[in-house]
């Protein structure tokens, strides 16, 4: 039964790559298709009461800048809306204005489409807040994301100076991809007993005989934005092991799918633009063969339970249980644990400070590799960054100038890639280290040790990853680990895209160059492989000493 609840979650979702990648293709292709009449008129009335006309092309400098400047806007006007939120409507259990750094790091959180929650949504926002606030940025920091990885791709596989229009495809993803499907997913949820409403929280007399306040809302639309956008961040603290938010095994899936789907459609259309389908197919391969891996280590792990309970005579049949749902068990859990770190998502069913140390690890490394599908764009991003790298190793080795689809890789690029490589895990390990060794990081541990390790290595590889699920033992409600957990989602999130969207801008003005029978082919089964080598040789050498002090040093005590 395991197995088969799995098959059918992979299942749908490689039915499902080909029709959505090429429905996303024709959004961004800028050719006229049937897409045009349904939502032409919505995006023209948009331009036209923003007074932007002239939807010229921009080359990778003023698309960035457009993008930062949009995001800036958002984040500040998301900043004022949450410290004055008890003065604003629909907020019936009289929630007050949000403490300064913990505005700070929400709004970042949520700008950067990492959605880490040092807060109970229940209980720290107004219905206003979660539907103004946090919901329209669950919209706008997915749409970023996804223009970032289409104009990557444009530049990637075009020829020119221009990657696109920042606000037209902006204005695309979310008329167009986002809001329609988040339209369908919230219908299935409501019709699932997910709750949709503005009314206050339902006061119930318990069997005790007390009253007990149920707290309610609009969570069926938050909760199809937050997994379509790959954003995370819950209605409740409990995130998606609520039974409000996620009731059943039929809503679990349906959430897991909503989480994955655009992600993994995402090399498919990459192939549409490269004119070469095997192109993306191979990138899309080596991205199953990593979740696979992670996969199955994560649900045996689990299945497997804590070998020291055997010692005490308590029966292991189920797995390890703790901090899991009854409704979803063990592969329901396991296979969601790895979906919502693959694709950068950070909504939980289950609580990860609970986990295996090999469970534990196996969510640690899809954060670190940050390819593994990822977010909106950033696993396909990073994947081709790891392609180009391969590319140039390759080279090296055989005397070659290196290739990537018919493009010289030069100095330039390689530099640029080296930035946006170098930075993810500087941004992890170097924060790690300074809370370790001072008090105001390391008194947030709730469970000193290996695992306490574990803790602060999964916060910042959450954040630096732009995930936002947490292993939930951290008590990071703490001004030092607002800031310090904002500003490496703030890093984490554009430092790497500018990089990226620089190289890709650099490649777009490249001639093609002639293929020859020296030629490196990158979209056979040879290349997935050397694909799949690059990522795991490079994060080995760049994670394994701290993971070894961490979750591997758990198990081995275990033993």
């Amino acid at each position: 039964m395991d197995y088969l609840q799995m098959f059918i979650v992979i299942g749908v979702i490689l039915l499902l790559v080909k029709p959505v990648g090429t429905y996303i293709y024709h959004v961004f292709s800028n050719v006229p298709n049937r897409s045009d009449r349904i939502f032409g008129a919505t995006e023209r009335f948009i331009f036209s009461i923003a007074g932007y006309r002239r939807r010229e092309g921009m080359d990778w400098k003023k698309y960035i800048i457009s993008l930062l400047a949009t995001n800036v806007v958002l984040m500040t006007i998301a900043f004022l809306l949450l410290s004055l939120q008890q003065w604003l409507p629909w907020n019936p259990e009289g929630s007050g204005g949000m403490e300064p750094t913990l505005a700070f790091n929400t709004v970042i959180s949520f700008m950067t489409n990492t959605n880490l929650q040092h807060y109970s949504g229940e209980t720290a926002l107004s219905y206003f807040s979660q539907m103004a606030v946090i919901t329209m940025m669950m919209f706008t920091s997915a749409a970023t994301g996804l223009c970032v990885a289409i104009a990557f791709i444009r530049g990637i596989t075009g020829r020119g100076q221009r990657l696109g229009n920042f606000f037209e495809d902006f204005v695309k993803a979310i008329v167009r991809i986002l809001l329609p499907a988040s339209l369908i997913v919230t219908l299935l949820l409501v019709a699932l007993q997910v709750p949709q409403t503005l009314q206050p929280a339902t006061a119930v007399n318990t069997l005790e005989g007390t009253v007990q306040r149920i707290s309610l809302g609009p969570v069926a639309s938050l909760e199809s934005i937050k997994h379509l956008g790959t954003n995370g961040g819950g209605f409740f603290g409990a995130n998606s092991s609520h039974p409000f938010e996620n009731p059943s095994g039929l809503t679990n899936a349906i959430e897991m799918w909503s989480m994955w789907l655009i992600s993994a459609s995402l090399p498919y259309t990459f192939g549409l633009f490269a004119r070469n389908k095997k192109q993306g197919w191979v990138i899309f391969s080596a991205m199953m063969v990593l979740f696979l891996g992670f996969l199955s280590l994560v649900y045996f792990s689990e299945k497997a339970g804590n070998p020291l309970f055997h010692t005490l005579g308590i029966d292991l049949t189920q797995g390890n249980m703790e901090g899991k749902e009854v409704r979803f068990g063990v592969a329901g859990s396991a296979i969601f644990t790895a979906i919502t770190t693959a694709a950068t998502t950070g909504s939980v069913n289950n609580m990860h400070d609970s986990l295996t140390p090999l469970g534990g690890l196996a969510a640690l490394a899809q954060m670190m590799l940050n390819v593994v599908f990822g977010g909106k764009g950033v696993g396909l991003m990073n994947m081709v960054m790891y392609a180009i790298l391969g590319v140039f190793i390759c080279g090296l080795m055989v005397g070659r100038t290196p290739e990537f689809l018919s493009k010289k890789i030069e100095a330039r690029e390689m530099k640029l890639i080296a930035i946006a490589i170098l930075i993810h895990p500087l941004l992890v390990l170097a924060p790690t280290a300074i809370s370790a060794m001072t008090g105001l990081g390391y008194d947030a541990v709730t469970n000193p040790g290996y695992h306490g390790l574990s803790q602060m290595l999964y916060e910042y590889a959450s954040s630096a990853a732009n995930n936002g699920s947490g292993f939930e033992g951290l008590a990071d409600n703490t001004a030092f680990w607002n800031i310090m957990t904002g500003l490496v989602m703030l890093l984490g999130r554009y430092i790497s895209m500018i990089a990226l969207l620089a190289a890709a801008g650099s490649l777009m003005q490249k001639e093609p160059v002639m293929e020859t029978i020296g030629t490196l082919r990158t979209d056979n089964k040879l290349f997935a492989g050397i694909l799949v080598g690059t990522v795991l040789l490079i994060g080995a050498l760049t994670f394994l000493p701290v993971l070894a002090a961490g979750p591997v040093a758990e198990y081995l005590t275990l033993k």
